[in-house]
């Protein structure tokens, strides 16, 4: 039996500082090459959209690199070592997501001409639906990059030795600097390049981690052996931490949120040059997002068969679970000069690409919903200006963020509440505009308010009051490999765990129902929780307070959903319409497959459809959807 014992912290060597150093320099690089490039180019659609000109390439590989960050470096090896390879289920739950985002989000966002999402709220709404929903963004964005920017420092302090909150700095410093001066293209491309830097540094933990721990072969057994390919469970009880259903239902509704009403992603979509290059960007990153769920998943296995008798949590040779990677790293590195700095470069890619596009969506948001609405008639170079300090700031904000982060625990469970919480409500904001043309504004906000406390409600109960571990279902981690001076027996994680919760039984209050079932509920369905809070309780307010009329609303603002399950009958399909004239829906549909149609941008009309020859059936020259009053289009 292999015997560990715990190592001194090795520190990098010049070649691990050389290969760390190249990341960041490139990143910084890359802004200031698309500074230079686009300085004649002063207009703030250029910098915060790219000029709407992108192609579905690079923001593919943007897409998966945002949101696949050091959270899945450090976070998803961790929690698969714990817990089993249950995240293959989100290798599913990716394929609804985007499928969705693709065909239900994505194209009116795009052809209504929005370069911040919210202002679909007030075409759809009003303005204050969308500054409640801008709002509940800024919060939620703030929060997730916080995390964010804690995950990749606590590696670099597990490996390197380097000050933890330098370490923090450091990152919100790079990715402040490369997104101010480059602004959308300059987030795009350094996306792409980290996109790479993170497969790379994956590939070469699993190559030699796979070596070490004795082949494919054995990595396979030794995981069937532990029960971590045991994943298998289609149990219903939503206070499981991970079942088939915490994955299909909260996974899916946590991910869409992401991808089918999060700011950062709709930007990239809508900066490309077509409907169906932004399409096609949403498909290709799937890819991505299956190569780098898979690697990580595989990275856990092969670290628990590497630990299989001496696990360095349960061992106390690493204080959090996260830590498990990067000390992983330095075990099987130990003799591969330049390697350990290739794996940092890894993470703190993920980092960089997040943080970078958080910010850019941040200034956008804030710009388009809230400075252009205060100071009227802004100049495209103030309005530039105006955009680079957003970034600084937020950069800032998002920085200092992370020490709140260091306080919330593992770093998947956070950041994944942290989405639930927000982006469930968020969803279903869209939700009831999209697909539901019954519901007004007074619906629309309460909808938002309700989902919100609800969705915080169990998130903060659950911080407060943790599941008990029965419900958590952690599995066996040895310790018994391990050469330990205070250890003359073998231990497991249930067995370390078990006295902590004896005590707390002896001097803690006994723990409500309400905790024991509400707070118990699996991190996974906060975004549900918000998503059916926030759509049920739309629909009933819509309903009390008198539904919207379907003639006071754009056929662009929606889609067609309802014909799928009402296209055997015209009055059937003008019911579920709710007075909104389907037949001219379909004329926008069909101008919609034209490649050549650009958008139009946000402070132009779009009823001029710069592509078609002659306007669609019952356009009014006058009638704007940027208009502040969308009841004046009674003539639909």
């Amino acid at each position: 039996m292999t015997q560990f014992a715990k190592p001194d912290i090795r520190t990098f060597t010049e070649w691990d500082y050389v290969i760390f150093s190249a990341l960041l320099v490139v990143s910084a690089g890359i802004g200031v090459f698309f500074a230079i490039k686009e300085r004649k180019r002063t207009s703030c659609e250029e910098f915060l959209a790219g000029g709407r000109q992108m192609t579905c390439g690079p923001v593919a590989l943007s897409l998966s690199a945002s949101f696949m960050s050091a959270i899945t470096v450090l976070g998803v090896p961790s929690e698969v070592v714990r817990f089993g390879a249950y995240h293959f289920y989100f290798l599913i739950a990716y394929v609804i997501v985007i499928i969705l985002s693709a065909e239900l989000f994505v194209p009116v966002f795009y052809r209504s001409g929005v370069t911040s999402t919210y202002e679909y709220l007030e075409l759809r709404f009003n303005r204050v639906v969308r500054y409640a929903a801008t709002f509940v963004y800024i919060i939620q964005t703030i929060l997730y990059t916080g995390v964010v920017v804690y995950a990749p420092a606590l590696a670099l302090n597990q490996v390197t030795g380097f000050d933890l909150w330098g370490s923090v700095f450091s990152t919100g410093i790079v990715c402040t600097f490369y997104c101010t001066l480059g602004g959308l293209k300059a987030v795009v491309w350094t996306d792409a390049f980290q996109m790479i830097i993170m497969i790379i540094g994956f590939l070469s933990v699993l190559i030699e981690g796979t070596i070490q721990s004795g082949g494919p072969s054995l990595v396979w057994e030794t995981a069937m052996n532990g029960s971590r390919l045991d994943i298998v469970d289609f149990d219903p009880d939503p206070l499981k931490r991970y079942t088939f259903w915490t994955y299909i239902i909260g996974g899916t509704l946590t991910w869409l949120a992401i991808y089918g009403a999060n700011q950062s992603t709709i930007q990239r979509c809508i900066s490309c040059k077509s409907e169906k290059q932004a399409k096609l960007a949403l498909y290709l990153n799937l890819i991505g997002l299956w190569l780098i769920m898979s690697s990580a998943i595989f990275a856990g296995l092969v670290m628990y068969t590497y630990y299989s008798s001496c696990n360095p949590w349960t061992a106390g040779f690493v204080s959090a679970p996260d830590q498990m990677m990067p000390y992983f790293v330095m075990n099987i590195f130990t003799n591969l000069t330049g390697l350990p700095g290739l794996f940092v470069a890894c993470a703190f890619s993920g980092t960089l690409s997040t943080v970078a596009a958080s910010i850019n969506a941040l200034a956008t948001v804030t710009y388009e919903d809230i400075v252009k609405n205060v100071f009227k008639n802004i100049s495209d170079r103030k309005g530039t200006w105006i955009s680079k300090g957003l970034c600084v700031l937020f950069g800032a904000l998002c920085t200092a963020m992370a020490v709140v982060a260091s306080l919330m625990g593992g770093v998947i469970q956070a950041a994944q509440s942290i989405h639930g919480m927000c982006g469930g409500p968020i969803l279903g904001l869209f939700t009831l505009g999209i697909i539901f043309p019954c519901t007004n504004w007074k619906g629309a906000l309460g909808g938002l308010l309700t989902g919100i406390l609800l969705s915080f409600w169990v998130g903060i109960g659950g911080y407060v009051y943790p599941p008990p571990e029965v419900k958590m279902r952690p599995l066996e981690l040895r310790t018994d490999g391990c050469l330990l001076a205070n250890l003359t027996q073998n231990t497991t994680e249930a067995f370390s765990t078990s006295i902590p919760t004896t005590l707390s039984a002896t001097t803690s209050p006994e723990r409500s129902v309400l905790a024991d079932n509400w707070y118990s509920l699996s991190y996974m369905y906060y975004s549900t929780v918000g998503f059916l809070g926030c759509v049920i309780a739309g629909l009933l307010i819509s309903g009390v307070t008198g539904h919207e009329s379907g003639r006071n609303i754009r056929p662009l603002l929606i889609r067609p959903v309802c014909n799928l399950c009402c296209f055997w009958s015209e009055k059937y399909k003008t019911m579920c319409w709710c007075g909104v004239q389907h037949n001219r829906k379909e004329d926008l549909e069909s101008l919609g497959k034209d490649d050549k149609m650009a958008p139009v941008s946000g402070n132009q009309n779009v009823n001029k459809w710069d592509s078609c020859k002659k306007p669609p059936p019952g356009y009014n020259e006058t009638d704007s959807l940027h208009s502040n009053n969308i009841e004046k289009v009674s003539h639909l």
